[in-house]
């Protein structure tokens, strides 16, 4: 592209509206059907088109987009039938997908927009989009517009390709004149790209804001950066696993051939996790040697870069890569890119982390560094302390039921501090930062203490406790938050679930006896399952471990009919349980225990559904539909979880409830 181009619709080609009736979509992909933005209002429209209902897991087995291209959209299911039969979506002869609100929720995986750019769109339309998604779509070169600009392309107008990029950076803006980020990269590598360094005085900043100052190439002495800004930063690591390494190398070697590398291989890794537990899930088992394929090709990617190994041995995983990470590798002051969109738990170490896609990766790991636009920061500002079976899970529930369903969150930095945060441990205010993801927020980022300097220090064998205090930061007082600053008072809140869909749906429990969550009425469950990044944490299995503790001095044990399953988020999280005895009270109870991984968080483990009909309570962070099966699936506490199932329904724990 370049810039001043027009952007018209091609004769012949179509538009597809992903509408709220099914039906109507069904008759768009026959064929039968042709609609116009006029005949219709933003409410018909799909909103919350996750990533995993564009992609499902199995979908990105094929690590080439032609091949991810076939299953566009297999994930949006009716009646428990695709909606969108294989290939259709390519056959369509469609060049435009429109939708409502944010797209592009959920996963950071760019093949949901590979799945479209290869079936043959090149413009989504989208109230708004979900900031990896957004940034997939500018890696990718997909135009994205909103809704008024369709109806003019609709009556034939010819757009200018400056009103695609109008809100964006002047970086964002030169990708997309460039057709998207590797032609960019070559461009700029070539020295055929130039743009103005930001011109922002001293002023005070956010933490966000603080840590891409300080990360922020060719600045000269002390540096200021302010929301909109667009500058080239140095990244300090990052890392993929055996879910998007495959198309990361693939996409190297497309633009720099075989022999290609990287420039500080030392500072990222590959981890073995997603996959570790897929080959025991019968509906995966047709997809075994693509699975195996993905596996090898990342151990031949880790031989020839050299990057960091955390490879399973022996069949056993080092644990998830977001809470590895967090253990071995993130300090306070880093900025971290990974291709996983729950990489943001990282910002639980006063680090600024965040997912990209698999382009984007790729690009930072060739050359070291990278293009931003610095974020707005939103402030949550924490009170009190939380009253007795209530988690930091129940906050964030609390937070995307209020904040995140109003888009105060969409794009931004939230930014976790004050006096109530002091109360919770480093593994609850993980849980707050891991799930600033589900807020379609850019990323969390947890004020810094004495006690998450100990919780590293615990954690690095030889480290410095003054070597990690020196990269704290903090934010600047009078530092301006666009999103606003908002008290969160602790003590007010209550245990909290997150009715099938969406996690922004949470629910209180009822205040009156603090046990059934009232409003759901009486649900029966088939599984309960303690694990994923969010809650696979020590804290979490004290928290299983406390309930089973109480059953089973009650004589108690998982209620019959019920799997509980409780897996670690890592193998010192393992040590740290057994050590604690937490493990032969989850044995004495019926508890299934599983060694660290993922799994069930993303479909690819035991704890999935494997009927319609089965009704699920998760500790996990999302619950888009058929994200961890094809059963209804709750979200709620580590508490929550672990009483439920021993009651056989969901209810809100409470100490002595099974005396």
């Amino acid at each position: 592209m370049k810039p001043g181009r027009t952007i018209s619709l091609t004769p012949g080609k179509r538009v597809l509206f992903l509408t709220k009736d099914a039906d109507l979509i069904r008759r768009q992909l026959r064929g039968e059907l042709d609609l116009r933005m006029e005949d219709l209002r933003v409410e018909d429209l799909m909103d919350d088109v996750n990533t995993d209902a564009m992609t499902p897991a199995w979908a990105c087995f094929d690590h080439r987009p032609e091949d991810i291209a076939r299953n566009a959209y297999a994930g949006i299911t009716v009646g428990g039938e695709r909606l969108f039969p294989e290939g259709s979506l390519m056959a369509g002869g469609f060049e435009v997908v429109a939708s409502g609100y944010r797209k592009g929720v959920g996963s950071s995986r760019e093949t949901a927009v590979q799945a479209e750019k290869w079936s043959g769109i090149r413009i989504a339309i989208a109230t708004s989009f979900a900031p990896i998604h957004a940034r997939n779509n500018v890696s990718q070169g997909v135009l994205m517009g909103d809704h008024a600009m369709l109806r003019r392309l609709q009556a034939g107008e010819g757009l200018p390709l400056d009103e695609f990029t109008r809100r964006s950076d002047p970086i964002t803006r030169l990708v997309v004149e460039h057709g998207g980020l590797f032609p960019f990269t070559k461009a700029y590598a070539r020295g055929e790209v130039a743009f103005p360094p930001p011109d922002t005085g001293p002023r005070p900043m956010t933490i966000a804001e603080k840590i891409l100052a300080r990360h922020r190439i060719g600045a000269a002495g002390e540096s200021w950066v302010k929301p909109g800004d667009a500058v080239p930063v140095r990244v300090d690591g990052g890392y993929s696993h055996e879910f998007t390494t495959a198309q990361v190398d693939y996409f190297l070697e497309q633009e720099h051939g075989p022999g290609y590398r990287l420039a500080n291989p030392a500072r990222f890794a590959v981890f073995e996790d997603h996959l570790i537990y897929a080959d025991g899930v019968p509906r995966m088992a047709p997809f075994a040697a693509k699975i195996q394929e993905l596996r090898d090709r990342q151990r031949a990617f880790q031989r020839k870069t050299g990057v960091l190994d955390f490879s399973a041995i022996a069949g056993v995983s080092p644990g998830i890569c977001h809470s590895v990470a967090r253990e071995r590798i993130i300090e306070p002051g880093d900025l971290v890119q990974a291709t996983d969109s729950h990489t943001c738990m990282g910002g639980s170490l006063n680090a600024l982390a965040y997912g990209v896609g698999a382009t984007e990766y790729a690009a930072l790991v060739h050359s070291g560094f990278t293009f931003v636009e610095v974020p707005e920061s939103i402030r949550f500002e924490l009170r009190g302390e939380l009253p007795a079976g209530v988690t930091a899970k129940d906050v964030m529930l609390h937070i995307l039921a209020n904040h995140a369903r109003r888009q105060e969150t969409l794009d931004r930095v939230m930014e976790f501090g004050g006096p109530g945060l002091r109360a919770l441990s480093p593994d609850e205010r993980a849980t707050l930062a891991n799930m600033a993801t589900e807020c379609s927020a850019k990323a969390g980022v947890v004020e810094a203490d004495e006690a998450m300097i100990a919780w590293i220090l615990a954690r690095r064998p030889g480290a410095k406790a003054e070597a990690f205090r020196a990269k704290v930061v903090a934010a600047d007082p009078g530092a301006e938050y666009a999103g606003g600053v908002h008290v969160v008072d602790l003590s007010s809140l209550r245990p909290m679930v997150a009715t099938p869909g969406d996690p922004a749906r949470g629910i209180p429990s009822d205040p009156t006896n603090g046990a059934l969550v009232d409003e759901l009425g009486d649900v029966p469950i088939d599984i309960a399952y303690g694990g994923s990044c969010t809650a696979g944490k020590e804290a979490d299995l004290d928290m299983y471990a406390a309930v089973m503790r109480e059953a089973l001095a009650a004589g108690k044990r998982v209620k019959e009919g019920v799997a509980f399953y409780i897996q670690f988020g890592s193998q010192s999280v393992e040590e740290y349980a057994r050590g604690r005895g937490h493990v032969d009270v989850f044995e004495r109870t019926g508890v299934t225990v599983i060694r660290p991984g993922c799994g069930a968080c993303i479909g690819c483990g035991p704890g999935v559904s494997t009927t319609r009909e089965q009704v699920t309570v998760s500790a996990i962070n999302r619950n888009y539909q058929n994200r961890s099966g094809p059963g209804r699936l709750y979200l709620a506490s580590p508490l929550t979880v672990a009483a439920s199932a021993v009651a056989g329904r969901i209810v809100a724990y409470r100490e002595g409830m099974f005396g």
